[in-house]
């Protein structure tokens, strides 16, 4: 029996049960681990309609060699199971999470007199882990603030009831300047100590108020005692954490508890970002990278985001959301005890935002590192993401756009520029000037340039471009496209027109314009192109006008003609370079004669008439 018969048999078997299933390969390995509300109808799923499966599910089925089930309750212990086996088996083809040992995280351990101290590990031995923060210092401030407020203790001693019993250890540094209270030799009791670490944790789960509130009644007390001293000592305490709390971001006075995430998809990589929200304050946002192997849709990303998230929250010790603000609603079933909301206006939405401007920042940071380390990888990621965004038929490695330029239909000219993998490519750029076109008809011109440009390609035999791209409009497109027509290469190349004020992009045959991400790479690189385009032309339309300016002026002087005017402007391109010029170098060029009146004629423009010139009388042959 083939192993595709033996694997549909058990597929078969299957019950219609919610659960965790495992594919393995040939070698016995795990592939990937998925969760489903019915096994049975799930697994079944990819082998049936192969067609409409992706080309990396199909790439994934051709794989199975075997599969096992588990069968559990709910789907809510299905997804939790599902993510502990993915961290441990870390299957090929499941979403990955990017390796967070390197961000810090903030642990009480689990010992008598327990420390509470920074750690890059998490590690299930009991500790109560908060975090993981984003920033360092943001884990320092809170870091600073616990030991500011509570007098713990940060050496490594075994503090056992038996070993302070025995009078082991003695105190030291810290004790003597007030940082400890000295458990190791008994002088603090083990109650206090954990009244401490208690009010360490409220603060470390984002809440002040129970700190406040102690500090508050202990200055009071103290105070009512006349311990001065002590009540100074307490509301120092109490001002550090105001000082604390005012450098929150408050986002809103009317909100209270809740927690907010946001997944941000992008090709084979999602980012999700994780907001806790406290009293209207942001007390924790945490953004983590997630790869997706199979091309999962939003929602599946969403689900197993929320599934890590919550599984966090869970080994923390800490009590699941109750109300979650997220992009899109996600299985109820999945996790019913929690309110997920999907804002359409007010503060909510505001905070949606801001967890989504954290995705982009840091896929903006995560495509900075690549595009240093791995600049190939950087350009494929580009190209696939702009064959998808504009929705062509192959990748555009190979793009070339045209602009025109004239003031008042005087000296018209074009460019062309191309871009090789998203970057110019400044040898290929060429100029064209308008040579059919009388007066100021871009449309008309934008015709001509395009016949003449692709007309010599094809006369050549070279490549074509994958895209071409128009700088204007629907008026500009459509000329484009008439000149294509001509050439028969309409639908063999790609053609979008980009209109300047909006950043609309254009398509043949749509009346309608697309807009594209505004913060994207694609239409960044369209509008790179564009603009150099515009720039290169506007530069050629300069100089030619300059010249222009310049040959209607040297038509001025008597007995210049058209092949003295073009040596001279050949050789010296401006008057200030021909006026520096000896009268004999320029005699060697257009002969003595002219070279004698061209600079009589360029010192009386400066000026500076010289006197051979008055006595000599010089004329124009």
């Amino acid at each position: 029996m083939s192993e595709e018969s033996r694997v549909r048999e058990k597929v078969a078997l299957l019950p219609d049960s919610p659960g965790v299933y495992q594919f393995l390969n040939a070698e016995g390995v795990v592939i990937y681990v998925g969760k489903a509300k019915n096994l049975k109808r799930r697994v079944s799923s990819y082998f049936v309609s192969r067609a409409d499966h992706t080309r990396k599910v199909q790439v994934m089925v051709r794989q199975i060699a075997d599969l096992r089930h588990i069968v559990v309750g709910s789907e809510a212990d299905a997804l939790l199971l599902e993510n502990n086996l993915i961290k441990e088996l870390q299957p090929r083809y499941n979403i990955l999470l990017k390796d967070s040992k390197s961000y810090p995280w903030i642990v009480v351990r689990n010992e008598p007199f327990p420390r509470i101290h920074s750690t890059r590990k998490f590690v299930k031995d009991g500790s109560t882990y908060f975090g993981p923060y984003s920033s360092v210092t943001m884990q320092r401030a809170v870091l600073e603030l616990i030991h500011g407020l509570y007098p713990l203790r940060t050496c490594k001693l075994n503090l056992s009831p038996q070993a302070i019993a025995r009078g082991t250890y003695s105190v030291c540094l810290e004790y003597h300047i007030g940082n400890c209270q000295g458990p190791c030799i008994g002088a603090q009791s083990e109650a206090e100590y954990a009244e401490n670490i208690a009010g360490a944790k409220h603060i470390l789960r984002g809440d002040l108020r129970p700190a406040q509130e102690y500090f508050t009644a202990e200055m009071q007390r103290q105070a009512e005692g006349l311990h001065f001293e002590q009540a100074a000592r307490a509301k120092e305490k109490l001002e550090r954490l105001t000082d604390y709390s005012s450098r929150s971001v408050i986002v809103s006075a009317t909100l209270t508890d809740l927690d907010v995430v946001f997944v941000l998809h992008d090709e084979g990589t999602a980012f999700c970002n994780h907001m806790r929200i406290v009293r209207g304050a942001v007390v924790h946002s945490y953004t983590f990278e997630m790869r997706n192997r199979l091309d999962e849709s939003p929602d599946e990303l969403l689900a197993f985001a929320l599934g890590q998230i919550f599984a966090a929250v869970r080994d923390e010790g800490n009590l699941l959301p109750r109300e979650v603000i997220v992009p899109m609603q996600p299985d109820s079933e999945l996790f019913p005890t929690i309110r997920f909301t999907v804002p359409q206006r007010g503060d909510k939405l505001e905070l949606l935002r801001l967890a989504e401007k954290n995705c982009k920042l840091a896929r903006l940071e995560k495509f900075k590192q690549i595009e240093r380390t791995d600049p190939d990888r950087h350009t494929d990621r580009i190209m696939a993401k702009m064959q998808k965004d504009l929705n062509l038929p192959v990748e555009p490695r190979y793009i070339e756009c045209f602009d025109n330029s004239n003031m008042q239909g005087t000296n018209p000219v074009a460019s062309c520029v191309v871009f090789r993998d998203g970057r110019p490519s400044k040898k290929e750029y060429r100029r064209f000037n308008i040579k059919t076109v009388v007066g100021a008809n871009d449309f008309a011109s934008m015709e001509e340039v395009l016949g003449r440009r692709y007309g010599r390609l094809l006369e050549e035999g070279r490549p074509l471009p994958d895209l071409i791209v128009i700088d204007g409009g629907k008026g500009q497109l459509s000329f484009a496209l008439t000149a294509l027509e001509k050439l028969g290469l309409r639908g063999r190349v790609s053609v979008v027109g980009l209109a300047k004020r909006m950043e609309e992009v254009y398509y043949p045959g749509d009346p309608y314009p697309h807009y594209l991400d505004k913060t994207g790479e694609s239409l960044r690189i369209l509008m790179h192109i564009r603009d150099e385009a515009h720039r290169f032309g506007i530069t050629f339309h300069r100089q030619k006008r300059s010249i222009h300016f310049l040959k209607s002026e040297l038509e001025e002087v008597p007995g210049l003609g058209r092949t003295s005017i073009d040596r001279l402007l050949k050789k010296y391109r401006t008057l200030a370079r021909m006026a520096r010029t000896p009268e004999a170098e320029l005699a060697e060029l257009i002969g003595p004669q002219r070279a004698r009146v061209l600079t009589g004629y360029l010192a009386r423009r400066a000026g500076e008439q010289p006197a051979e010139a008055v006595e000599n009388g010089s004329t124009a042959e």
